[in-house]
C-alpha cells in the first residue's frame, strides 16, 4: 500500500503544561512529510485536519482511503490542498491531469473519486505537500500559482520579519468549504514570522517549513500566551497548532513556510493579536 498514516488526538491547554519537550514534539511535530515512493499522512482529530505529503519516484501514487476516515474513497467527504515544492509534477482528478510546477497549488473538491501523484522527472521527483479537510459540500477543482495570490507584504528588515505573504487558497480566489491555504516567503535577512503572533478560537492550524538551508533550522513557537513553548524544526518538517495556540517562529536563517488552516470561519483576519512587548510583560 502507498499510503502510510498516523493518528493524533486533540490536546487540552492544561494537559500541555505538564509536556516534557519529547511529548511536546510526539503531539505537535510532524518530522517526516516526503518518502520516496510514499504518501504519508498524519491524522489529526483537532478538527479532523489531515497533512502530509505525496512523493512519487518510480511511477504514480493514488490516493486511497485510510480507515479513520470510513469512506470508499479518500475525498468522499473531504476537500484538498496539495502544493509541489520539489521538481515538476503532475496530478490526475477524475481523468483529468493538472501539471504542477515549483510552488504551483491545486484545489481538489469533496466528491472526487480518483487522485493520483506523479513526477516528470524521477531524478528531480515532484514533492506534493498536502492538506485536507472535512467538507459538507462539492467545490470546483482549480490549479493555482503564486500570481494567482492575494500578496501581502508586511514587516521590515529592521524588525527582521521582512516577509510576503501569498495567500492561496482564500474565498477571493478560490471556493472551498473550509481549507485555507497559503505560502510566507521571508526576504533575505529576515528570520521572524507571524508577528505580532496570534491565536483563532475558530479555526485551528498547521505549518510546513521548506527552502531552509543546510545546516539551519526554525524554532517554532507555540501554546497558550502565558505558557509558550519551542520546537525545533528542519527543513521540509510540519507543526500542528490547536486553537488555543499562538503559532510564530524564528529561523538561524530566512524560510518559507506553507500554512493551511481549518475551522468554521473563514475570515483570514479574525485573529486575538499578542504583540512582542506583550510577551515580554507576561500578559
Amino acid at each position: 500500500m502507498s499510503v502510510e498514516y498516523e493518528s493524533r488526538y486533540a490536546v487540552h491547554p492544561q494537559d500541555y503544561v505538564g509536556y516534557s519537550n519529547k511529548r511536546l514534539r510526539e503531539n505537535f511535530h510532524v518530522p517526516e512529510i516526503f518518502v520516496p515512493n510514499k504518501i504519508k499522512l498524519t491524522y489529526t482529530q483537532i478538527d479532523r485536519f489531515i497533512v502530509g505529503g505525496a512523493m512519487p519516484v518510480d511511477g504514480p501514487l493514488g490516493l486511497e482511503s485510510i480507515d479513520p476516515l470510513k469512506a470508499v474513497h479518500f475525498l468522499d467527504r473531504r476537500e484538498l490542498g496539495a502544493i509541489n515544492v520539489g521538481g515538476a509534477g503532475r496530478i490526475k482528478v477524475d481523468g483529468e491531469t493538472y501539471d504542477l510546477n515549483y510552488k504551483d497549488a491545486l484545489y481538489v473538491g469533496a466528491g472526487t473519486k480518483n487522485v493520483s501523484f506523479e513526477s516528470v522527472d524521477p531524478a528531480r521527483p515532484a514533492k506534493f505537500y498536502l492538506n485536507s479537510t472535512c467538507a459538507h459540500k462539492p467545490c470546483p477543482t482549480k490549479k493555482l500559482s503564486l500570481e494567482d495570490a492575494v500578496k501581502v507584504e508586511l514587516g521590515a528588515l529592521e524588525t527582521s520579519n521582512h516577509r510576503v505573504i501569498n495567500k492561496l487558497m482564500v474565498n477571493e480566489v478560490v471556493e472551498t468549504c473550509q481549507l485555507q491555504m497559503g505560502m510566507t516567503e521571508l526576504k533575505p535577512g529576515s528570520v521572524w514570522n507571524t508577528m505580532p503572533a496570534h491565536t483563532h478560537s475558530r479555526r485551528m492550524e498547521t505549518y510546513f517549513y521548506f527552502e531552509v538551508p543546510e545546516e539551519q533550522a526554525v524554532c517554532h513557537y507555540m501554546g497558550p500566551r502565558e505558557e509558550t513553548r519551542h520546537i525545533w524544526m528542519a527543513n521540509e518538517q510540519a507543526v500542528i497548532s490547536p486553537t488555543w495556540s499562538i503559532h510564530s517562529g524564528a529561523g538561524t536563517s530566512n524560510y518559507t513556510f506553507i500554512w493551511g488552516m481549518a475551522g468554521e470561519n473563514m475570515d483570514y483576519d479574525d485573529m486575538d493579536k499578542i504583540t512582542p512587548a506583550e510577551f515580554a510583560k507576561g500578559e
